[in-house]
């Protein structure tokens, strides 16, 4: 395995790479707040697609006698 990578004229050691690299990507999963609160979708199953809503459409449902 390699000890020592060399960029730009640059010796750099192998593991302080790969643990930078760890740390970053342990800060990219932390998870991150909400930026509005999320609401429940109270509307029925068919129409919480488009495909759905065009499937059934319910605009003027109960309108008619």
């Amino acid at each position: 395995m390699m000890r020592f990578i060399e960029i730009d004229g640059k010796r750099y050691a192998w593991r302080e790479i790969v643990a930078r690299y760890r740390e970053q990507a342990k800060r990219e999963r932390a998870p991150q707040p909400t930026l509005f609160e999320l609401k429940d979708d109270a509307r029925p199953a068919s129409q919480k697609t488009a495909d759905g809503r065009y499937a059934e459409p319910t605009l003027f449902e109960g309108d008619l006698p």
